[in-house]
């Protein structure tokens, strides 16, 4: 799609705290400017927003990613959803590319709550008509709706990544546990490499005591696929892995870049050549504190978290959504 090509005018796209970036670089492919509003907190700590123009009868979309201060941003989401609502909105789509609470999917041990569950829930509540997100935890949460739900994949940017900027009949996809296999396995195909899996071993629960690796990377470029990466535990443990068992360079591509904790210092330290993540979180602080120590070899390090730009997807997501016209096109084909 163009990025010049206008939008009908009946379009409002509004942004909430959480990724202005992002959300100004899909207007800018949608041909349209950021609709106003004002969001902020009160000194009580309430939130507030004002819609700064008419919504009624218009079709809005409001882009908001669950990241950074997760529980503030769900509430400016909800509010907005339900200001539009209330202010007679035609439809109200939440476009939300991080899904926050995904991980809280299912009731892993007793009297835990399903979290996702009830974000579903309140996204209705407040007057969400329609969701659209990209590359859930798990994709059975979309049956958490009563709405139409889009889940978007980061797949074919990731592919065209891959082809842009290694050797690809050199590579083999890796998933670095067995959940994730899948999508590895699809990425692969796409490629018509080789794919690897690694199985890792618990001495208990949340704690891996070694990796197992089921497949041949010996010479290869290993690239570890995966939805999200957080602390980057398992990343950094399954590159040494893959590097001992003979892997020539190792590449890690995730949708979701959240980089808590210190996995920005661990990713500067490990073995892995870079971790390429997409905007669905705003990740640009981090990428400028992760850079390698320099060597003689390497004087210059480039960082290693890399990024991999989604706001075109997302932009047409919206702009075929608007029009009526198929979102499916979206999860097999590059937009760029």
């Amino acid at each position: 799609m163009s990025e010049s090509s206008a939008m009908d005018n009946s379009i409002k796209l509004f942004a909430g705290n959480s990724h202005p970036e992002l959300a100004k670089q899909v207007a800018r492919r949608l041909g349209i400017a950021l609709s106003q509003v004002k969001v902020c907190k009160l000194p009580n700590q309430e939130t507030s927003v004002t819609l700064e123009e008419s919504v009624r009868d218009e079709d809005v979309f409001i882009l908001q990613s669950g990241c950074g201060e997760i529980n503030d941003h769900l509430m400016e989401l909800l509010i907005l959803i339900n200001a539009c609502k209330t202010a007679s909105a035609r439809r109200v789509t939440a476009v939300v590319p991080c899904f926050p609470y995904a991980r809280q999917d299912k009731k892993d041990k007793s009297r835990a709550p399903i979290t996702a569950k009830l974000v579903a829930n309140m996204l209705i509540v407040a007057g969400a008509d329609h969701v659209i997100t990209m590359d859930l935890h798990a994709s059975q949460i979309q049956g958490f709706f009563d709405i139409p739900v889009d889940n978007l994949y980061a797949e074919p940017a990731a592919i065209r990544w891959i082809r842009s900027n290694l050797d690809v009949a050199n590579c083999v996809i890796v998933s670095p546990d067995a959940g994730g296999a899948k999508r590895a396995t699809s990425i692969a195909d796409k490629l018509d490499v080789e794919f690897a899996l690694i199985h890792k071993e618990r001495k208990k629960a949340n704690e891996v005591s070694k990796m197992v690796l089921v497949g041949n990377v010996s010479g290869k470029i290993a690239v570890l696929v995966d939805d999200m990466a957080d602390t980057c535990g398992t990343l950094i443990m399954a590159a040494d892995t893959l590097l001992e068992s003979g892997a020539r360079k190792v590449y890690a591509l995730v949708t979701h870049g959240i980089f808590s904790g210190n996995a920005v210092e661990k990713l500067a330290k490990s073995r892995l050549e870079a971790v390429v993540a997409s905007n669905t979180i705003p990740h640009s602080e981090k990428q400028l504190e992760c850079f390698p120590d320099a060597t003689e070899d390497n004087p210059h390090p480039e960082s290693k978290i890399r990024t991999i730009d989604v706001s075109s997807v997302l932009a047409e997501a919206i702009r075929r959504t608007h029009n009526g016209e198929s979102v499916s096109f979206l999860f097999a084909n590059d937009v760029s």
